[in-house]
């Protein structure tokens, strides 16, 4: 695939894969991408998966044709992308391995071999010539991994962003970039939106045309749109009005309330609500709605005193990713002693800015009149 008369494309999709990085689906598989820059000197752009040697292999060689290339750039160490450096090295023996400093010490613990004589360290605005092609490298540690450093054209001024501006999906998946790229964001990289906020800054200062991540399609349009999303989810803040109810349900009674909210939060005019029942529905895409609304509805059963094991997990995904800056209302079901907004309020305690309801809607066993009078209630606070 030709992005530039320079730079080519060499990735594989992967349609085999169930679960990635053993956790996120990916019904429309997934996209490990590289790319080479051809020039007096030529440097090819990260390698991927282990389990796409050969084909890999067989791009790099398409587009090479006769030549040897002089670089291999190392920008993220997972094995999704770092798999094949040593194959790369044994086949190029001349090739020099460009990568930072920690890049190396990684390499010595995945491989036993961190390339000594071949290697060019590069660090925060160090440059590289290609010929025409002025490469600047930015560092990116903590997005997501700490040796993380991505590299800018100068010349096609062009961001190789590693694992940033990554979605889920191979490349001949038809999916809206944004949904695809929200799960992925939230789900690998919202821990560390104070870094993403770091490299959004360096990114103001560059004439970005084009971004080219190592998961997903190649951005070369409307680059702002992307870049505008990135720091929106990185800040935190609020991308669509809404409300998003997670809950869980043993007997129904549960379930049954959240049903009466949703149709009442609708008929109020709420503009979308987003619905997860949290024991079957996709992890990853309840937690990408809960930040992507401002508003969030938690309904859950007291259990063993505490709260549904499902609700917890999804807390602690929310929370460990600095979960903040929204409004949350509670609904608990109890049959003798309701506890669940108790210990939801407290699993909080550490997140910034969040205001809980002044209304708890407290069901003991299945919906009364007090209890749906308290859902009203909640509907008024949430809108």
């Amino acid at each position: 695939m030709e992005i530039t008369k320079d730079i080519k494309y060499i990735g594989v999709d992967d349609h085999e894969i169930d679960l990635f990085e053993g956790m996120y689906e990916v019904p429309e598989g997934m996209a490990y991408n590289s790319y080479v820059i051809l020039d007096e000197k030529t440097a090819v752009m990260d390698t991927v998966d282990a389990n796409f040697k050969d084909e890999w292999l067989g791009n790099l060689s398409a587009v090479l044709k006769e030549k040897q290339p002089e670089y291999l750039i190392v920008q993220h160490m997972e094995p999704d992308h770092s798999s094949n450096i040593k194959v790369f090295a044994e086949r190029f023996p001349n090739a020099k391995i460009v990568a930072s400093a920690k890049a190396f010490a990684m390499m010595k613990q995945f491989f036993g071999d961190d390339f000594a004589g071949r290697q060019v360290v590069v660090s925060e605005g160090d440059t590289l010539s290609l010929g025409k092609h002025e490469l600047c490298f930015i560092a990116a540690p903590m997005v997501h991994w700490p040796e993380v450093i991505m590299t800018y054209d100068k010349t096609e001024k062009t961001l190789f962003s590693a694992d940033a501006f990554g979605k889920f999906g191979a490349l001949d998946a038809d999916a809206e970039w944004a949904c695809e790229a929200r799960r992925y964001y939230f789900g690998i990289v919202g821990k560390y939106g104070a870094q993403v906020q770091t490299l959004l800054k360096k990114a103001a200062g560059l004439d970005i045309q084009k971004i080219l991540p190592l998961h997903g399609p190649m951005i070369t349009e409307n680059v702002g749109y992307y870049l505008d999303l990135y720091n929106t989810w990185s800040s935190y803040g609020v991308e669509s009005k809404g409300v998003c109810v997670a809950y869980t349900s043993v007997y129904g009674n549960t379930k049954a309330a959240v049903t009466e909210l949703v149709e009442k939060l609708k008929k109020a005019g709420c503009p979308k609500v987003a619905v997860a029942d949290l024991a079957r529905d996709d992890m990853a895409e309840a937690v990408e709605d809960a930040f992507r609304y401002g508003k969030l509805v938690l309904a859950t059963t007291t259990y063993n005193g505490e709260i549904f094991p499902f609700m917890r997990e999804f807390i602690n995904n929310l929370t460990e990713r600095n979960y903040q800056n929204r409004f949350i209302g509670i609904i608990e079901n109890g049959s003798w002693a309701p506890a669940a907004a108790k210990v939801i309020k407290k699993e909080f305690e550490n997140s910034k800015n969040i205001t809980f309801a002044n209304t708890t809607v407290t069901i003991r066993s299945a919906l009364n009149a007090e209890s749906r009078a308290q859902l009203d209630e909640l509907v008024k606070e949430m809108l």
